[in-house]
């Protein structure tokens, strides 16, 4: 593809050659030419000057290259798009695998695609164009909306509801029990009927081996154009707010609230029953049991803001120095208090 057509497909500045060849999009370190690549952080410009593609996608503002580049103010987001133009994903014709087994009164929409050893249980609704890869299995009264993907061995629990655009990765568990016990006063534990569900709404995206729980009562809720990352646990009754990211091997407890655009880092632990304004950031590790102010940025465990987690672990280092210190100031003062009546430093 000529880089001029890219330009205009993308709404891209182009500066020099439009002219060029370009075959794929690549990582600036691994690129060959006939590539397009791209920088969107300003700390990796200096590798510019060592990149072996043909074209860049900068921003406005970023030095003049010696190759072709592509201009716009969103750099990364420039780059997905490109990807798209030369990449096409293995496309499954529409209908029903022989192998595959669905109830009959199950309402597949036209143009969907049901792979390989998939089952589709009783009272099941799947939307227009769906693609359901091999070894999904949908429990009874699922219903799917248009255009949804789930990828090979993904499980959806009865009831659960799916919107359109929606992407479950391989193995993920939608709608499995809740963590539900009661104590019983002989010690043991009596399991609590998890009757509610798992509502994905439009434009979610779980990554893979994700498990986000059914609801005791109600509904776990995922709002919409919320992206999961692989390994991430939603406790039962659960709400995750629209366009919120959470990276992997985070963790929910139950009837925790997230609010819109809350960016979680990985590895972030979340105790129930609390509550997380707009905007929130988590930094990777830190962990919080209490509720959140909107635009915070939460850092460390116990979480706290980042900006005092900062300063605090820029101590840790020098813990045993200051120790150290405080034990001598101590002394000398328990020393200055032991001396005799007039016997002090200012008398001389």
């Amino acid at each position: 593809m000529k880089l001029r057509d890219i330009a205009e497909k993308l709404g891209c500045q182009l500066v020099g050659d439009g002219e060029m060849a370009i075959g794929r999009v690549a990582a600036i370190d691994d690129a060959e030419p006939g590539d397009l690549t791209f920088v969107a952080n300003r700390k990796y410009l200096s590798r510019i000057r060592h990149t072996r593609a043909s074209a860049i996608i900068l921003a406005p503002d970023a030095p003049e290259v010696a190759i072709p580049s592509l201009r716009t103010p969103s750099p990364y987001l420039a780059f997905a798009r490109a990807i798209e133009l030369f990449y096409r994903p293995p496309v499954l014709a529409p209908g029903i695998h022989p192998t595959a087994v669905v109830a009959s009164d199950a309402l597949i929409g036209p143009g969907a695609s049901i792979g390989p050893y998939v089952v589709v249980e009783t009272g099941c609704v799947i939307g227009r164009n769906a693609v359901l890869h091999p070894h999904v299995v949908l429990y009874p009264h699922v219903t799917l909306g248009d255009d949804v993907v789930l990828h090979a061995h993904v499980t959806v629990r009865e009831h659960c509801r799916l919107g359109s655009r929606v992407i479950v990765q391989n193995g993920s568990v939608i709608g499995g029990d809740g963590f539900g016990f009661a104590p019983a006063d002989d010690g043991t534990y009596y399991k609590i009927v998890q009757s509610g569900c798992v509502v994905l709404e439009d434009d979610v995206e779980i990554g893979a081996c994700t498990t986000i729980d059914r609801a005791a009562v109600g509904a776990t809720v995922i709002r919409r154009g919320a992206k999961l990352d692989n390994l991430v646990q939603v406790g039962h009754g659960a709400e995750i707010g629209e366009d919120t990211v959470i990276a992997a091997q985070s963790g929910l407890a139950g009837s925790t609230r997230l609010g819109r655009r809350v960016k979680v880092g990985g590895q972030v632990g979340f105790a129930g029953h609390l509550t997380v304004g707009d905007d929130a950031i988590f930094t990777a590790k830190s962990a919080t049991s209490h509720d959140i102010e909107p635009g915070a940025v939460i850092s460390g465990s116990p979480g706290m803001e980042n900006a005092v987690w900062l300063r605090s672990v820029a101590l840790f280092p020098r813990l045993s120095e200051i120790l150290k210190r405080v034990r001598a100031l101590e002394r000398g003062g328990e020393t200055r208090r032991r001396r005799p009546p007039g016997d002090d430093d200012t008398d001389r």
